[in-house]
């Protein structure tokens, strides 16, 4: 079965999700595009968008629309050329409207395991529950006389438990899309032990036709991108209870503060808490909950992250693509204010600005927000100039700051030792590619 013929009956599990929607987009265009080449004139494609919400996968068609729009229209001289048998297409907008009406054509809404019984590819973007994501797919395997590809998206759960529990024998590997996948250049691959040649070739040309940078990662638990952000976050949030303890401060001044250093002093698009938020409460605990079982020297668990949980507080976002509360209140995006434990209330960052900010200390002279370094052609030079004067100031923010990137480098390193990530660079790639980091944790400044 060649590349082509393998796309033409796919399912993606879990598609009116955040990570599933994407996925879905990224392979409708692909199948659509593979359709208007000549030699597959006499092809049909199918893709089963599956989820268990009716309403949610409305949502998902009015989605597709609009993206498959916007994408069209960045693409019209190539869909001219595709659709130059079209006598009746003749100006641009009849082009993209032919376009959006064939992908969506290609997409099949169900509710129901039974259309993917005659997929060759499964996409699976369901919850991150090892127990579900088995059940699936033994489901889908022992009704599908094809023995389809399984390509899922856990970003935790170790592939090879997935594939013995689900008895897969080699159609199983971790393809682990960055949020959102739309946008998002990163995919980590995982591959198993028994992991068939042909099917890492599958994944690496269509990786490469999505334009998807692939990192290989060993199959470890949590792989390289949660495997340093898990720790990375669980060190913000014992560094915050660390400062309530030592530098007689509250918790939503320790939060403020280390949010702001690992923001603003990082030179990251967010600081820790916020990325939190942004991931999930309830998915960073459930992550680290998966992962713990792994280790043998270490101890993945906040139990801030839990008593966020029992008292309503989940992060994530609203289907809007708004972010919801979690340690942080957020208004317009921007977070204002911190959670307290104690009253279980927001505390406005207006009360506790000045005083944190006094106590963090003036930042570095050459300190730069990081979409004025990131995107920047002179970023080594900016960011060697930085990490110079950073090393010599002693600020208590600077020593935080210092703290912070040695132990986000250890976590590089320990990632690396424990063959998770390869080499020093794939953890580098992964963090400025997947997280949008400036630099990467293992560096030299």
């Amino acid at each position: 079965m060649n590349y082509a013929e393998r796309l033409q009956n796919v399912t993606v599990l879990g598609a009116a999700g955040k990570m599933g929607s994407g996925i879905l987009l990224l392979t409708a265009i692909e199948m659509v595009d593979l359709s208007l080449l000549p030699e597959n004139k006499d092809k049909s494609f199918f893709l089963n968008a599956m989820d268990i919400s009716d309403e949610a996968l409305s949502g998902l068609m009015k989605y597709l629309k609009v993206q498959v729009q916007k994408l069209a229209e960045k693409k019209t001289v190539w869909l001219r050329k595709m659709y130059s048998d079209r006598k009746d297409l003749i100006e641009n907008g009849e082009i993209i409207d032919q376009y959006v009406f064939d992908v969506l054509s290609v997409v099949r809404p169900v509710t129901s395991l039974e259309p993917a019984y005659k997929s060759n590819l499964i996409f699976e973007a369901v919850a991150e529950n090892a127990d579900l994501k088995i059940k699936i797919f033994k489901q889908i395997d022992a009704n599908n006389p094809d023995k389809p590809w399984f390509f899922t998206n856990t970003s935790s759960v170790p592939i090879t438990k997935l594939e013995t529990e689900a008895e897969l024998k080699g159609r199983i590997l971790g393809f682990h899309f960055y949020n959102p996948p739309a946008i998002q250049k990163l995919v980590e691959l995982i591959l198993t032990e028994n992991t068939a040649k042909e099917t890492e070739e599958f994944a690496l040309a269509y990786a490469k036709k999505l334009r998807k940078k692939i990192v290989y990662s060993n199959d470890f638990a949590g792989f390289i991108g949660n495997g340093h952000f898990m720790r990375d976050a669980l060190y913000g949030i014992n560094k915050a209870l660390e400062l309530v303890e030592k530098e007689n401060i509250s918790f939503p001044e320790a939060v403020y503060i280390v949010d702001k250093i690992s923001r603003d002093f990082l030179i990251r698009p967010m600081g820790i808490f916020q990325l939190i938020d942004y991931v999930g409460v309830d998915v960073c605990s459930f992550i680290m909950g998966v992962m713990n079982p792994y280790l043998e020297d270490e101890d993945l668990y906040s139990p801030e992250l839990h008593k966020l949980l029992e008292q309503g507080v989940k992060g994530g976002q609203f289907s809007s693509g708004a972010q919801k509360d979690g340690f942080l209140k957020y208004e317009k995006g921007r977070p204002v204010a911190a959670y307290d434990f104690k009253t279980q209330k927001y505390v406005d960052y207006a009360d506790i600005q000045a005083k944190c900010d006094a106590k963090i200390g003036a930042a570095p002279a050459s300190l730069k927000p990081w979409k004025a370094v990131n995107f920047n052609k002179q970023k080594a030079a900016i960011l060697k100039d930085y990490f110079a004067e950073l090393n010599g100031t002693d600020s208590f923010g600077g020593k935080l700051a210092i703290e912070y990137l040695k132990n986000s480098k250890d976590i590089g390193k320990k990632l690396v030792n424990m063959n998770v990530a390869r080499c020093d660079e794939d953890v580098n790639t992964v963090l400025l590619t997947g997280f949008y980091h400036a630099y990467g944790p293992i560096n030299n400044y």
